[in-house]
């Protein structure tokens, strides 16, 4: 019985690590798409494309452990960040901060 308990104890705490790592991976990712906005805003598609690799990188970490419509929501934003640094890069900052924009809808959607 003190076995069962004690492996269920790591258990939780384990799973509640991974929680934790994902929420703090999708708010990063949330952070660094805000930013990529505020750059693509001011025409500076440099700056916006490297904060959309930012959140693109923090956006996976949180989707390989994300869940539901929680999951759907990041992999959405993925999708919107890849376009962003796609339009970015060819320096379209009007069309890629669209996009930066919608992956900030769905990382907010995500975390609430």
């Amino acid at each position: 019985m003190k076995k069962s308990i004690a492996l269920l104890s790591i258990l939780l705490a384990l799973s509640g690590g991974a929680f934790a790592e994902a929420s703090s991976h999708a708010a990063e990712a949330l952070k660094h798409a805000e930013h990529a906005v505020s750059h693509g805003g001011q025409g500076h598609a440099s700056q916006l494309v490297s904060h959309a690799e930012n959140a693109l990188g923090h956006a996976k970490q949180a989707e390989s452990s994300a869940q539901g419509e929680s999951k759907n929501h990041i992999s959405a934003g993925i999708k919107a960040l890849e376009e962003s640094i796609a339009h970015g890069n060819q320096n379209h900052a009007e069309v890629a901060t669209k996009h930066a924009e919608e992956a900030v809808s769905h990382f907010k959607a995500a975390n609430g």
